[in-house]
């Protein structure tokens, strides 16, 4: 059932172009459809058994926790989680060299499991978003980690002591079976639900997507941040806007053509795409202009992010217009302050984005760390002169 599962998404993650946190779902549900199989497939008496079902377990606990904690722009802390597994996968090496009974294996391994998933629901906790699908997640995961705390103790109050050599026959190892079958497929209908619920929100959005790009056009992007900024006010969510714009592109269209102009567009936008969360917003806002609305994410993580950005930019490699050609971005940076609407917030990303391109080009300028341009003025008229193509265009 897990191994269906995870094929489940991952065909709705590749054929309805969902975010990765779907993919995440089907590398979840992968890792424990590969604990189950050890599980039931290797000796019981094996020293390594527990050793690598626990690894597969906490892979797939992780990568479905971090999944669903991206999905409503949560960043679960990824090194507590592993700190946890190393800790338990610990005390399992040393109970297993000097004990031969199952039972002390079995606490150990699940009381880790459970603090992962209570670590998984305090972060999405954090959340100040709110509909039922959200609610329905909290849930299940609390359900997951009670149960990972509270059943193996009970089952095993009335088991006594399991020796491994018997394991396979204790009651513990036939209601594990049914808890196990129970949990997966309750999750995994939740977590189908809130897919479907995003893939008929996206095709809704369509209509709103840039042809060329498929990020969402200006207007659609703007009537997105706009319904984002109230919102970030009242939960006190920290918003970061990137304004990125590709240098001298209209040098790439006179010498290579529209079309190369056209992929160097499109090979930007994928770039984004694989940067940004399922949370944020991003969008083709002109010809070769483009902006990322990041939620959750103070003024220096937008910056470092930007950066990441750029120099991933500047290390494309762009087939139309030769192999010794790269091209550059200009970036803006700024950081929604209190009570600010979309037009100032965008203005002052804006003027950031100027001085990037009137410092030189391919760098990230940051609003926050200038004094306010005089916004009513405007920024000055940019330089007409454009740099001449050697190697790169930046």
């Amino acid at each position: 059932m897990a191994i269906v599962i995870a094929i489940t998404f991952a065909i709705m993650w590749r054929l309805g172009g969902m975010r990765r946190h779907v993919l995440g779902y089907a590398i979840s549900y992968a890792a424990f459809g590969t604990g189950f199989l050890i599980t039931h497939l290797l000796p019981a008496s094996s020293p390594f058994l527990f050793h690598a079902t626990q690894f597969f377990y906490s892979i797939g606990a992780i990568v479905l926790l971090a999944s669903v904690c991206e999905r409503v722009g949560q960043r679960l802390h990824i090194k507590s989680q592993i700190a946890v597994y190393l800790v338990s996968a610990t005390v399992l090496a040393l109970v297993v060299s000097v004990s031969d009974e199952a039972d002390p294996r079995l606490l150990i391994v699940n009381i880790g499991y459970g603090v992962m998933f209570v670590m998984g629901v305090a972060t999405l906790l954090n959340a100040r978003r709110r509909d039922w699908i959200d609610l329905a997640m909290i849930t299940v995961l609390t359900i997951q980690a009670v149960d990972f705390l509270v059943r193996p103790t009970l089952t095993l109050m009335f088991e006594r002591s399991i020796d491994v050599a018997a394991y396979r026959d204790s009651i513990y190892y036939s209601l594990i079976g049914l808890v196990l079958a129970v949990k997966s497929i309750s999750t995994a209908m939740v977590l189908i639900g809130a897919t479907l619920a995003e893939w008929v929100t996206s095709l809704r959005e369509r209509g709103d997507r840039d042809d060329l790009t498929g990020l969402r056009n200006r207007g659609a992007f703007e009537h997105s941040i706009r319904q984002l900024l109230p919102r970030a006010q009242v939960e006190m969510v920290p918003v970061s806007l990137v304004v990125a714009d590709i240098d001298h592109f209209k040098q790439v269209n006179d010498i290579w053509g529209h079309q190369a102009g056209d992929a160097a567009i499109t090979a930007f936008a994928k770039l984004l795409e694989t940067r940004v969360r399922g949370c944020d917003i991003s969008g083709r806002i002109g010809g070769e202009e483009f902006c990322v609305a990041i939620w959750n994410c103070d003024n220096a993580a937008a910056e470092q992010l930007a950066e990441r950005i750029r120099a991933a930019f500047g290390k494309l490699v762009h087939e139309q217009l030769g192999a010794d050609i790269r091209l550059t971005a200009s970036f803006g940076v700024a950081t929604a302050r209190k009570g600010e609407t979309y037009s100032r917030l965008f203005a002052r990303a804006d003027a950031a984005l100027f001085r990037a391109k009137n410092n030189g080009r391919n760098r990230v300028e940051n609003s926050d760390t200038e004094p306010d341009p005089d916004f009513a003025a405007g920024p000055a008229a940019p330089a007409t002169t454009a740099a001449p193509i050697r190697t790169a265009i930046g």
